[in-house]
């Protein structure tokens, strides 16, 4: 695969990073979400960098979606580098009591100074951080039982910031999903692009498809032989196997094999869980 820089960074993003250096100010706890199939790849180190020492939560999320042992390993490395997290399906509504017992845990100091100036416990104030189309939306959503932010399986929804309650103990800011202005590795951009991080005017869609392809060959074939009816000497061939996925799916045109209609089929299929539970990276202990 040919290396090339990837640079996208839109005049809101910009706008958003300097409004989140301001309201990290007046914040107790920072919650950033990344998705538990790639970690890696969907944390902008940006943000990482905003108020370092702020109290700061990693949510998991799509955890559904992810291997489970390899979330596990995650979450084990990310305590070895002093960091709480926690791998999250956000769409159950049962999160919310783990959440807040971790967000509680994060504010114990707060509180005691709050008791000491004789002052009524104040609502936890969380800033919800990530990358573009990683669950911002929805976690924010499952804990505030409504439809406070909108949400969209497209990135880059969330253009402004807006504060949320969430019962009389917590209010959530939500921001914009921020990317880093470029990725140098090719690698990190389409694992982005599958996971839909990253606009798919950016990339060809047919390029991410291969991707997809590869990675599920190398790693969870099983997923590929399933959803598709294949043999294992169907996935010797890229080029066909898009010919073959196309003809079992039905995904016609005229009569014969669409590739374009494979290509979407196939980034679904991953984007939904439809190949299997697949975890994109996985760490170094």
């Amino acid at each position: 695969m040919e290396q090339k820089n990837i640079h996208w960074f839109p005049g809101h993003m910009v706008k958003a990073l300097r409004e989140i250096e301001e309201r990290m100010a007046v914040v107790d706890v920072v919650i950033e979400i990344c998705d538990a199939r790639a970690p890696f790849a969907s944390r902008n180190p940006f943000l990482a960098e905003i108020r370092p020492n702020k109290k700061r939560l990693l949510i998991l999320a799509k955890a559904d979606l992810a291997d489970p042992n390899v979330s596990d390993r995650w979450i084990r490395y990310f305590a070895s580098q002093g960091i709480p997290a926690l791998a999250l399906d956000i769409k159950n509504k049962r999160i919310v009591s783990i959440l807040q017992e971790e967000v509680k845990k994060l504010v114990v100091e707060k509180r005691e100074r709050e008791i000491r100036k004789g002052m009524r416990p104040q609502p936890v104030r969380a800033m919800i951080l990530g990358v573009p189309n990683v669950g911002k939306s929805t976690l924010i959503n499952t804990l505030a039982n409504r439809n406070a932010a909108a949400v969209e399986n497209r990135p880059g929804l969330t253009k402004a910031q807006q504060w949320i309650k969430v019962g009389s103990d917590f209010e959530l800011l939500d921001t914009p999903g921020i990317l880093p202005a470029h990725y140098e590795e090719k690698e990190v951009t389409m694992r982005l692009a599958a996971l839909g991080a990253i606009k798919l005017e950016i990339l060809p869609l047919h390029e991410i498809a291969v991707f997809i392809l590869r990675f599920m060959i190398k790693k969870r074939k099983q997923g590929l032989l399933s959803r598709y009816e294949l043999s294992e000497n169907d996935l010797s061939d890229i080029p066909n196997l898009f010919t073959l996925i196309a003809s079992k799916r039905g995904l016609l045109t005229g009569g014969n094999p669409d590739m374009d209609k494979a290509d979407i089929s196939i980034i679904g299929d991953f984007r939904n869980g439809s190949l299997g539970r697949i975890s994109l990276e996985e760490p170094t202990l």
